[in-house]
């Protein structure tokens, strides 16, 4: 009776054991649909909007995020108070991500003199950033009034002077000047009388992959597409070329049913309109891409975009400027919402668990982790 006890035991040890040791699992287990999100903490105390999330070592976390008087009490260095949409600040978590506060209410960016203008500093209009920490510097991007502007830091706290990345930015009407079709506004069932019809531009993503820095962002809308620059991130980070796959990928190819506005039904269309806010991660040998998708207005000529949903794209091979494909199940977590910040994604891997920072409600932040399905 004593063997047969102990045989058994073993016998359990060795089928427990592979499970006790099971890794985390990554993104490619999710687009295996053998991982899932799962919401690991409701609320970070960050403000709902965009922002970009870094881990600095020691259960230290920084969150790049755009913030105003109006959201968080935010003045500028010159000391007034900073209009909506608002200027860059940093925001740091000392638990391990799961809580975060910003201790100085001021705009991460001095201004060039006092009082600061929008033109020269960009104090009301530093939006959507995207922060990349290479080996020895860190890069900054994000949106002035449909530009893409870049900087570099040594540390992360202190930037240089920005620069424009030279493409065709923002809209524009071709007799100004041609564009390509995939930097072409289409017609949209809820939009009428454009004044322009070309786009190049929206809240930008960042990757680095040895001397190579690649700035992802929107082309075209109704469809919208995501296209990718790239350069020596050493150089002038205002001549980033055109990468030579052009678009990555495009969204859904028309708006859908007119008198469905949310929910699974309109799923397949919740990229229409725009795609952006790239956040890029490897895994193995694909990227994966959490990006923005933006279906439009739910009714003709509300003037805002009102149906947001959040989506995921990978790297066919392994390089990130080639051919991409969309997830099958997009949009992920919810389906297409009215008015929702759920769009814009933050994702890091921290000692092998994958984590992404994004709305969790209409009015709060979250962080969600992945899990195994069987979990």
């Amino acid at each position: 009776m004593a063997w047969r006890t102990i045989l058994l035991t073993l016998s359990m040890n060795i089928i427990t054991l592979p499970l006790l040791a099971q890794s985390p699992p990554t993104l490619a287990d999710f687009w295996a649909g053998t991982a899932e999100w799962v919401v690991d903490v409701e609320d970070v105390g960050l403000p709902v909007g965009e922002s970009d999330t870094v881990y600095r070592g020691d259960g230290v976390f920084w969150s790049y995020l755009h913030a105003s008087d109006q959201s968080a009490g935010v003045i500028d260095q010159c000391g007034e108070p900073v209009s909506f949409p608002g200027c860059l600040t940093r925001w740091e978590s000392q638990d391990g991500g799961q809580s975060f506060a910003l201790t100085t209410p001021v705009c991460t960016m001095p201004c060039e003199s006092c009082p600061c203008t929008d033109e020269q500093d960009h104090i009301t209009a530093q939006q959507y950033p995207r922060v990349f920490f290479a080996a020895d510097e860190a890069y900054l991007a994000y949106e002035w009034h449909a530009q893409t502007i870049l900087r570099r830091s040594d540390d992360g706290l202190n930037w240089s002077d920005w620069v424009f990345l030279r493409t065709p930015g923002g809209t524009w009407p071709s007799s100004y000047a041609p564009c390509t079709a995939v930097e072409r506004i289409g017609p949209h069932p809820n939009i009428r009388g454009e004044v322009h019809d070309c786009l190049v531009g929206a809240p930008p993503g960042l990757y680095v992959e040895g001397d190579t820095l690649y700035v992802f962002m929107g082309a075209g809308s109704a469809p919208g597409h995501m296209r990718c620059y790239k350069g020596n991130r050493h150089d002038d980070l205002s001549q980033l070329r055109l990468c030579d796959h052009d678009p990555l990928f495009a969204g859904a190819a028309e708006y859908g049913p007119l008198d469905v506005t949310e929910g699974p039904a309109v799923n397949p269309y919740f990229d229409f309109r725009y795609i952006s806010s790239a956040d890029v991660l490897r895994v193995g040998d694909h990227y994966y891409m959490a990006y923005e998708g933006v279906r439009g207005p739910d009714v003709l000529e509300r003037g805002m975009d009102t149906q947001f949903g959040l989506g995921f794209a990978r790297s066919t091979g392994p390089e990130i400027d080639g051919p991409w494909e969309k997830y099958p199940g997009n949009p992920v977590l919810m389906p297409v919402t009215f008015n929702f910040g759920i769009g814009h994604a933050d994702l890091l891997v921290v000692d092998g668990v994958t984590y992404m920072y994004t709305a969790t409600s209409q009015d709060q932040r979250g962080r969600y982790v992945l899990r195994w399905i069987d979990e």
